[in-house]
């Protein structure tokens, strides 16, 4: 059982992180130059892991308190996975592609780690998927198990990242490609699909 909720958590990380924005072009920027790797890679992927079990442990202990509220924030768990999952298969249908370019003067190591903290905290949409949705989702498990969530999901966020950052000159070209991207867009938008329904099955048993 824990390793199904770890799967769980880790295909809801990789959906909510795997795609085009400010922090993973940064990242990508970053791996490309070659340029303190290290820190940030660890501090997007420390970071999100924070929020992350931050977010399950306090929406756990809000929903010990109430079943009702639970279920609702179920039901509107597996609503912003649908919406999330739809939004995914329409990208998919329009081309784009991930490029971070590689020139521009070189960051010293605290100007690197500051750009990052300013992409990882000052978008609100990261509280929102991390402290909110899956905070929701991962408070929803046995108690035992939320360990096992925080540590997928999480996870998620290390292996996106590292790939992002130390693989950056070998993936570089396959993320300029804006076919690469409409296959992974119409992955993260069935992967979120399929979790919205479980929630949902989720929501129905506990009723």
């Amino acid at each position: 059982m824990f390793f199904a909720v770890f799967v769980q958590g880790l295909a809801l990380g990789l959906g909510l992180i795997v795609a085009i924005g400010a922090q993973n072009a940064f990242v990508l920027r970053q791996g490309l130059r070659r340029e303190h790797v290290g820190s940030v890679v660890a501090f997007c992927a420390l970071t999100d892991a924070l929020l992350i079990a931050a977010g399950v442990m306090g929406m756990a202990q809000a929903l010990a308190d109430s079943a009702k509220l639970a279920q609702a924030l179920a039901l509107a768990g597996a609503a912003f996975l649908s919406f999330y999952g739809i939004q995914a298969l329409h990208r998919a249908r329009s081309p784009q592609h991930l490029q971070a370019a590689q020139g521009g003067a070189g960051l010293s190591h605290g100007a690197a780690v500051a750009q990052a903290a300013a992409f990882s905290l000052l978008n609100p949409h990261v509280y929102l998927d991390t402290v909110l949705l899956v905070g929701s989702i991962g408070a929803q498990q046995a108690a035992d198990l939320r360990c096992w969530f925080v540590l997928g999901a999480s996870t998620a966020s290390i292996v996106w990242f590292g790939l992002l950052g130390f693989g950056a000159r070998w993936l570089a070209p396959w993320f300029a490609r804006q076919r690469a991207w409409q296959v992974l867009d119409a992955l993260t938008g069935l992967t979120m699909c399929v979790l919205a329904a479980l929630l949902l099955r989720h929501v129905g048993d506990g009723s």
